[in-house]
């Protein structure tokens, strides 16, 4: 019996581990031609060195213009995370990663645009920015969505959404589009 429970207890100690290991802030990786680029500085003679980056800076722009290599900056990383906000994305670690991401949305705002019940009275409720959401918990609301009434989704925890619709008390919402 005691072998069991130390058996259990190194198991248990090695998946704390696991997840320990997986939390780790590990930086996307990088793509061959930048690889190449940078490898240049590292020429000491000038002119090898500016034919070197001159040379890889064309199969950088090459490979850029072919989509094989995607430049971007933070506001455009940030505009994509707040678009998608709502949806389980694989982590891929194109858009950074961690919790402790400081471009992570937590929330956002909007109008309604369109309101409708479906199912028992739960609200099926289009944005102004196209997104859709649907109600999952049975939550009533004062006063019925209508087109307008400025909307706040935040993210909570285990993966719930919560949207306060024109100052009333949140509902639980989960994104459908």
């Amino acid at each position: 019996m005691r072998l069991h429970r130390i058996v259990l207890f190194a198991a248990g100690t090695l998946a704390l581990a696991g997840i320990a290991a997986a939390k780790e802030k590990v930086p996307p990786p990088q793509p061959q031609a930048y690889k190449d680029l940078v490898q240049c500085k590292a020429i000491p003679d000038p002119a090898a060195r500016l034919a070197c980056y001159d040379a890889q800076v064309g199969k950088l722009e090459q490979a850029a213009a072919s989509g094989d290599v995607v430049v971007t900056d933070r506001a455009s990383v940030r505009a994509a995370k707040k678009g998608l906000f709502g949806f389980a994305l694989p982590s891929l670690g194109i858009f950074g990663g961690g919790d402790d991401d400081k471009d992570e949305v937590k929330s956002i705002e909007g109008t309604v645009a369109m309101a409708r019940t479906f199912g028992y009275g739960a609200w099926k409720i289009t944005l102004a920015d196209g997104s859709v959401w649907e109600q999952t918990d049975s939550e009533s609301l004062v006063f019925d969505p209508v087109k307008g009434n400025p909307v706040k989704i935040t993210k909570g925890a285990l993966g719930v959404y919560r949207m306060n619709i024109d100052g009333q008390r949140a509902i639980k919402v989960r994104r459908v589009e």
